[in-house]
């Protein structure tokens, strides 16, 4: 790809952009939201036709005016929303649209089979090609999209974001599946904010800053800090802002033997001041804990106090906020403007809050540029969660449980994030925190609590290793 360039309604999202990818190599695609990687992508993959440049696939110039025109190229992109119809069977989905027929009709058994070898060649065997969707797991439903790829003879694959959806033990079959593409000469075009990921699979990386290139380079010629330094800009001394240096408050919420349908014999204390992370691997009950505390799935056995919510708005009126995990499905109405996503939570409660109040929220939070009146649709990923932080803040939750609060959100955006959980403990709010990526556990956690089986398996004090987290989580 050389000089692409690209505006939507006359902003220039690209500008003059190249990027290049070599058989049989992972090429990372870094920066922050609003880089311009998503765009970039989409164009490559026919979703939108460039303004300005070229593309070329083994020296042969190509333009793309429909996605199934860049299929046939080669091209496949797995987006980080996965697109399969969760009633088909896997089968039906690999072959979505060009079913093989016989006399007239689907051939089922040539389908299937031809789905069941593409699953062998993965080396997939938890599930088999008469499945449906719906009944796998979100890595599961990776596997069927890689598989779709390799059925339609990709020869460049794009992954946007694929593990922003998978705990920390799933991402290492992501993993090998990357690496079984390469294998075969295909080049992988992945797309993450996960730094660690991009350092373990990447050959080269390039790093977007306001829609142009600012460099390209070996993996291996990089660190951390210089890879950061070049999608934002600036220094940032550490991902982590440090820990508070008195000791935590009072007791804000206390649960003892704690249990309802998916969680059992929950013990535990959050204080004022204080950041418990939670760690677990998926399906381990720490979704299902956040929800118990602010009553949307409430316990139905064991003592909570002050008291025990056995409804959402019995939960806002304890002074307990969630931050749901699904930010687009549970924590934004899209097409509505930032003031009203912010005042969601203060008018469901009908407590007033002005329009100063709430610019002033929106510059605590670090909303850069804090404009009310725009549709929140239109804010990168960092900057909608920056908005739920604030709707939150509205009503001065006394305990605040965030899930995957950093969940594709860029670096830049991650370290304001970050900042505000700090300020809110040291303003005495009490923080449980529910994170798949270790380092962030680690690095903001004044303890952890690791979840196993809908109970929790024990607890570490600050600075343990992610060794010692994982053996929790993960010992039988």
């Amino acid at each position: 790809m050389t000089g692409i360039g690209k505006s939507f309604l006359g902003v220039r999202v690209l500008d003059g952009v190249d990027l290049e990818a070599a058989a049989g190599e992972v090429h990372a695609v870094v920066g922050e939201n609003g880089a311009g990687k998503s765009t970039l992508m989409k164009i490559l993959a026919g979703v939108h036709a460039p303004d300005e440049g070229t593309i070329e696939i083994d020296g042969r110039s190509v333009a793309f005016g429909h996605p199934i025109e860049a299929q046939r190229a080669g091209v496949a992109i797995i987006y980080q929303e996965l697109t399969l119809l969760p009633e088909r069977t896997v089968a039906e989905n690999v072959f979505l649209g060009r079913e093989p027929v016989r006399r007239g009709l689907v051939d089922r058994a040539a389908m299937e089979s031809a789905t069941g070898e593409l699953l062998s060649s993965l080396g997939e065997e938890s599930f088999g090609p008469r499945d449906l969707v719906r009944r796998l797991s979100v890595a599961q439903q990776q596997v069927v999209e890689i598989a779709k790829a390799l059925s339609l003879n990709a020869r460049i694959v794009v992954m946007d974001e694929p593990t922003a959806a998978l705990a920390d033990h799933e991402v290492g079959l992501l993993y090998t599946l990357v690496r079984r593409l390469t294998e075969r000469g295909i080049a992988v075009l992945y797309v993450s904010h996960r730094l660690r990921e991009i350092f373990d699979l990447a050959h080269r990386i390039t790093v977007l800053k306001d829609g142009a290139r600012v460099a390209t380079a070996e993996a291996s010629s990089l660190d951390v800090a210089t890879l950061i330094r070049l999608m934002v800009g600036r220094e940032l001394d550490s991902y982590y802002p440090p820990r508070a240096a008195d000791p935590p408050g009072e007791v804000m919420v206390s649960v003892r033997g704690g249990g309802n349908a998916r969680l059992r014999g929950i013990d535990l204390d959050l204080r004022a001041g204080e950041i418990v992370g939670v760690a677990g691997l998926q399906g381990s009950g720490r979704t299902e804990l956040a929800k118990a505390l602010f009553g949307a799935e409430p316990f139905t056995t064991g003592e909570m106090t002050p008291c025990r919510p056995r409804s959402v708005r019995e939960g806002i009126a304890a002074g307990i906020g969630l931050v749901t995990e699904d930010r687009k499905a549970e924590g934004i109405l899209p097409h509505q403007r930032v003031r009203d996503n912010a005042l969601l939570v203060a008018r469901a409660i009908r407590r007033s809050a002005g329009t100063p109040a709430i610019e002033r929220l929106l510059r605590r939070v670090r909303l850069n540029p804090p404009r009310p009146a725009q549709e929140i649709r239109l804010l990168s990923g960092g900057n909608q969660q920056k908005v739920v932080l604030a709707k939150w803040m509205t009503v001065a939750p006394r305990v605040l449980l965030l899930d995957e609060p950093t969940r594709g959100v860029d670096v830049g955006a991650k370290a304001a994030i970050h900042e505000l959980m700090r300020e809110l403990a040291r303003d005495g709010m009490a923080v449980l925190m529910i994170s798949s990526e270790l380092p962030e556990l680690i690095g903001m956690s004044d303890r952890i609590v690791v979840m196993r089986d809908g109970g929790i398996a024990g607890e570490l004090p600050s600075g343990s290793t992610e060794e010692s987290v994982m053996r929790l989580a993960a010992a039988s």
